[in-house]
């Protein structure tokens, strides 16, 4: 029997793995504005045995133009994906990107919709590999498929209509994963349109993280989020960013706190403009969320 993994694995724990079977480690490094970025990275050093997974056509799906930059794959799909890539449903999957999980934790979090329990990331991802002394490769691995049983859960995802009909009632916290100059609309620098979804909270993924992008502690996170949660439990809350990937961080930081059973919308804020009749604000107060880059959250 494979133990459970934990969702955080330390660079120490993961050399113990490479090269066991049991065990499919992905790397998620990208950029959004630089799409070939996240491969070069891979091609010129990756955490041994490493399979790359490219956001942009195997974490993500065909785009409508009103399903936003980075809508979900079809579990059928996804499936697919992770199984000619070697994973099965007793497979530990871990994955990691270099900016403190918010491409890897997308992995992660469509994971567990299909229903695979057995995955985490890597705790402060391949700069804390190296910063640790830990050796790269550059041999791209030929997994063995494998066969994959995988099932999306509808209860941990929300549509715009739904988010919308949940904020008009009040039953609802939402919160925003983007950089707070981002959320409150002072930039743009990817959307159409600047601004957040009127009703909600912003909460930059890079607060769950230290200065080494390690996840902070359990406790810190857990307090964090509850001040911004109106004393709501966690199923009662939706996570969106500007295309559904960083939200995901998010998610991970609550079910790693304790805060289990928060949902994604998916289409997030670049599938929300594309109706101009729902509601959204430009500019809060600035004491709304603390400094940060605005680049980092999608």
């Amino acid at each position: 029997m494979i133990a459970k993994l934990k969702m955080l694995i330390s660079t120490t724990e993961l050399t113990a793995k490479i090269g066991d079977t049991h065990c499919v480690i992905f790397d998620c490094r990208h950029d959004l504005f630089d799409l070939g970025k996240g491969e070069r990275l891979y091609r010129e050093g990756h955490i041994p045995g490493a399979i790359f997974a490219n956001l942009d056509t195997d974490l993500s799906g065909e785009k409508s133009g009103s399903n936003g930059r980075h809508p979900l794959p079809s579990p059928a799909a996804f499936t697919a994906f992770l199984a000619r890539n070697g994973v099965s449903n007793t497979t530990q999957i871990v994955a990691y990107d270099d900016v403190g999980g918010q491409f890897a934790s997308r992995l992660w979090w469509l994971s567990r919709w299909i229903g695979l329990t057995q995955a985490s990331l890597l705790d402060g991802g391949i700069p804390k590999w190296i910063a640790d002394g830990h050796a790269l490769s550059r041999a791209v691995p030929v997994p063995k498929p494998a066969a994959l049983r995988g099932h999306a859960n509808p209860l941990m995802v929300l549509n715009a209509d739904e988010v919308e009909a949940g904020l008009k009632i009040a039953a609802t916290t939402l919160i925003d994963a983007r950089a707070p100059e981002r959320y409150r609309g002072d930039i743009e620098p990817i959307d159409p349109v600047a601004g957040h979804i009127a009703g909600a909270k912003n909460r930059f993924y890079k607060e769950n993280l230290n200065a080494d992008l390690t996840m902070r502690s359990p406790a810190e996170i857990n307090t964090a989020f509850a001040s911004i949660m109106n004393a709501r439990h966690a199923v009662e809350v939706v996570h969106q960013c500007g295309s559904g990937v960083t939200a995901c961080a998010n998610i991970f930081a609550m079910e790693y706190a304790g805060l289990n059973g928060s949902k994604l919308y998916p289409g997030s804020w670049s599938e929300w403009i594309t109706n101009p009749a729902r509601p959204i604000i430009k500019g809060v107060a600035k004491n709304n969320a603390k400094g940060s880059t605005a680049g980092d959250a999608k």
